[in-house]
């Protein structure tokens, strides 16, 4: 990549830290995408794909690509543009986020970026032939946006044989681009255990029924789950986050309620997941007199690669940078993996850099490396035509 397109590519990172869109509110990131992709010469672009989801469409060569046809003509590339409800805490960073409580604490500007940098390198590469969709994800983070998309006809719409995408790493060496040969993310879910009981004053606690004791039992009693109840070898964490109870000191409230995530790598560990927490909820709520109920609503499945798109992806990494292979799976969940359900695909990690400093993902002080752009977007191209030229 060229000195001009690395710095271009850097405004244009810069500018969307500065200026993030939460999930589901990316029109703003959509528009810039929009006018950057037309900038660079290109005139097929589906908007409003799934909510805020941009598809742009790059034809070359006489294939002019209809997938479906015995060839690997059409191959997509993602990348999401959604940010998180983090407040940004930063020290003398011009490209701050300048909306309060929202920030790209995942890298998700870099995502958006290298993308278009793909294409800027696709646009002057005459060397291939086919389709190449390039598919700007709304709503990673929990909205479902990737669903969203395909119930908006993504893959009827712009039909392709493989799809690729990235996330990067902080903690590996950066520009070092790790592919898995088994599970790169975990599946999961968000749960809510909720107890209700029967509000009074606090001094007479019995003539109540009190949730927040029956809550706190459950804050325990959910490790077992993992601990007790899966094959410890086979990858599972439970967590609970938010806790929500009691509007007085001096009150016994009427219901509490738990919140957390739940993680798996085997596609069964789900559904036993689920029926433990269930167990506990309904359990607990009858020992303390309380009614327990459990919400459990799976968001993403378990990202795995599909084995000849691994190996189009492991030679594209091996192009111009470091390749590992002997990294363990997260259990960071990946809304990506919704497509790898619908056509083949592999997802590689682009190392970020050292993770000391508060400089990991979802942290306040996180911000994308800016020097890893030529390595991610060069990777974007090159897995895209050896996809298109059979692997």
């Amino acid at each position: 990549m060229d000195i001009a397109l690395a710095e271009t590519l850097t405004a244009w990172r810069r500018h969307l830290h500065a200026n993030p869109g939460l999930t589901l509110h990316e029109g703003e990131t959509a528009a810039f995408v929009v006018d950057k992709l037309r900038e660079l010469g290109v005139t097929e672009i589906a908007e409003g794909v799934g909510g805020h989801g941009v598809v742009a469409t790059l034809r070359r060569g006489p294939a002019g690509g209809t997938a479906g046809t015995g060839g690997n003509c059409a191959v997509g590339l993602r990348g999401d543009m959604d940010a998180l409800p983090i407040q940004e805490v930063a020290e003398n960073l011009p490209w701050q986020s300048q909306n309060p409580g929202v920030m790209h604490a995942c890298g998700h500007d870099g995502h958006t970026t290298a993308l278009l940098g793909a294409a800027a390198l696709l646009m002057s590469d005459t060397s291939w032939s086919g389709v190449v969709h390039l598919v700007f994800q709304p709503a990673e983070e929990g909205g479902r946006g990737a669903e969203a998309m395909i119930r908006d006809g993504l893959f009827t719409r712009f039909p392709m044989e493989r799809i690729f995408g990235w996330h990067n790493w902080p903690g590996l060496e950066a520009g070092t681009i790790a592919v898995h040969d088994g599970p790169v993310m975990a599946a999961g879910a968000r749960f809510s255990l909720t107890f209700e009981g029967h509000a009074g004053h606090a001094a007479l606690p019995h003539m109540t029924r009190d949730p927040v004791l029956a809550a706190g039992h459950a804050i325990t009693a959910v490790q077992s789950v993992v601990a007790r109840n899966m094959d410890p070898i086979a990858g599972a964490v439970v967590s609970i986050t938010i806790m929500e109870a009691g509007e007085a000191q001096n009150q016994i409230p009427s219901h509490a309620v738990l919140k957390g995530t739940a993680r798996w790598l085997r596609t069964e560990d789900g559904a036993a997941l689920e029926e433990g927490l269930r167990r506990i909820a309904e359990g607990i709520g009858a020992t303390f007199g309380v009614n327990g109920s459990l919400e459990f609503r799976q968001g993403v499945f378990t990202t795995s690669n599909t084995p000849a798109e691994r190996e189009i992806a492991a030679e594209a990494a091996a192009v111009g940078g470091a390749l590992r292979r002997d990294l363990p799976p997260a259990m960071t969940g990946e809304d990506f993996s919704r497509f790898l359900v619908e056509v083949p695909g592999a997802f590689v990690w682009i190392g970020n850099g050292p993770s000391d400093g508060g400089r990991e993902l979802h942290h306040p002080h996180y911000d994308f490396n800016d020097a890893i752009l030529p390595r991610a977007s060069g990777f974007l191209a090159e897995v895209a035509k050896r996809a298109l030229s059979g692997g």
